[in-house]
């Protein structure tokens, strides 16, 4: 085959690869002429001063070397001699650097063996950035798709330009997939990898409820009743708190339906997934409460947040008979709220907050009377130490006696005694039974007893029924 029939035939190739691809054969021409060169370095071992040019009308290759004008040559690769020079450049003088054109016949050879190879490598490349960015759009979405195959328990769906996969962890827990199975899913992610685009998609995400919502109710969709956060167990329960830019209209009534017919189609698309559709609020208390539904509350208290930068947590007093109820079947209702609401939702019951008090109010009592039998501790150090929580010998001892410091008037000498006379006051007076735990109540002056009742107690006692 002549140079001037392949010259011919590499344009035409690009030209249509462009046409058919949607590739700009400006990317096609670059990245031939990149591989070109590659390729002639390996082969003919051309020096890292040669670049070639092809031809965008002709498809003729020119191939150039930048060499340095010296007096006497050590590398001709990479030098000329200034006479030598001088015949293609007059002008050329000492430590210039002049380009030569190179011939090409051999380089010929090498192109038609790399063109090809090449233009088909930078097609794929094309192919899958235009399969990513397609996609990457979508990202956050529901898609539809059709399941292919089952993979080690992963499901993988083909979207058409795409294959997209759906992990065990993202799926519905009991949903079962057969090939050629229509399904929708909410594209978690798409990742740029080697092999091309990786397409993630789930089923158990909340925002794929948060989509369907926005698709299957169009209040949603229209903006007038939004979704401000979702929470989900797949599979179980969720829970959605909506709200409604439009005074007369009711957001729950919206998303629930007609003798909920809207609510029940969303729910069959989540595998007769139970959803709890609240009304959201600003403030985080009024939240809680009915994020905890169906339990009544009979108060919400937020708790101060530490030091740490941990969430924010609030105590849930509820009636007694609603203990069980809020917390849930395995914790789920307390779960879902925490998960909603952003906090850490701690739950007791009115009864659970009485006894407590009443532990407290007995362990002051008794604490008093011991810190009494304490040599040189007057009625107005022994008020100090109880406005501070230092109320009793087993709370000193816990505390510290950093934390003795800290308690105006006493001094470090003071303070030492004090501890001193707690620690002997427990050798003789061991514990018949476990006290309450130190944590159960506030460092600070202690509750009245009507702030108790409102639930003003420490996140540490609601270990038990704490919702992560």
């Amino acid at each position: 085959m002549g140079s001037d029939t392949m010259n011919k035939e590499l344009i035409y190739v690009i030209g249509q690869m462009a046409t058919e691809k949607g590739i700009d054969k400006e990317i096609l021409f670059e990245a031939l002429e990149s591989a070109l060169l590659s390729a002639s370095k390996k082969t003919m071992g051309v020096a890292d001063n040669t670049r070639m040019e092809l031809d965008r009308h002709t498809g003729v290759l020119k191939v150039f070397a930048r060499k340095k004008v010296v007096e006497s040559v050590a590398d001709p690769k990479l030098e000329i001699a200034l006479d030598e020079a001088r015949k293609l450049n007059a002008e050329a003088e000492l430590e210039d650097e002049i380009e030569i054109g190179l011939p090409t016949q051999e380089f010929g050879r090498i192109a038609a063996q790399t063109a090809k190879q090449v233009i088909l490598q930078r097609v794929r490349d094309a192919e899958r950035d235009a399969v990513y960015s397609d996609f990457i759009d979508k990202q956050g979405k529901i898609i539809r798709g059709t399941v292919h195959r089952i993979e080690k328990r992963n499901v993988i769906v083909d979207l058409g330009k795409a294959e997209a996969v759906i992990t065990e962890r993202e799926q519905i827990p009991g949903e079962r997939y057969n090939p050629n199975d229509r399904v929708r899913a909410f594209v978690q992610e798409v990742k740029k990898t080697a092999k091309g685009p990786q397409i993630l998609l789930s089923r158990a995400d909340a925002g794929f409820l948060v989509r369907l919502f926005e698709a299957e109710i169009p209040e949603i969709a229209e903006g007038i009743v939004q979704v401000k956060a979702a929470a989900r167990e797949p599979g179980e329960r969720a829970k959605v708190a909506v709200m409604s830019t439009k005074r007369d209209v009711d957001p729950i009534g919206a998303c629930v339906g007609l003798r909920g017919t809207r609510i029940q189609v969303i729910s069959r698309e989540l595998r007769s997934e139970k959803i709890d559709i609240v009304e959201w609020a600003p403030d985080p208390a009024t939240f809680v409460a009915r994020a905890l539904s169906p339990s009544k509350v009979s108060s919400v208290t937020l708790v101060p947040p530490d030091e740490s930068g941990e969430p924010r947590a609030v105590l849930v007093i509820v009636p007694d008979n609603q203990l069980s109820l809020a917390i849930g079947k395995r914790g789920q209702n307390a779960r879902l709220a925490a998960k909603l609401t952003g906090l850490h939702v701690d739950i007791k019951s009115e009864g659970e907050v009485e006894e407590e008090r009443r532990l407290v109010e007995e362990e002051l009592a008794h604490g008093r009377e011991a810190l009494a039998e304490f040599p040189g501790l007057g009625s107005q150090l022994i008020e100090r130490l109880v406005e501070h929580g230092l109320f009793s010998p087993a709370r000193i001892v816990h505390a510290g006696l950093e934390a003795l410091e800290a308690v105006p008037g006493l001094g470090e000498k003071k303070a030492a005694g004090i501890l001193a006379a707690a620690e002997e006051w427990i050798e003789q007076h061991p514990p018949v039974e476990a006290e309450p735990e130190i944590e159960e109540v506030s460092g600070e002056a202690l509750p009245a007893a009507d702030d108790a009742a409102a639930g003003q107690a420490p996140p540490e006692s609601m270990a038990r029924t704490s919702a992560e």
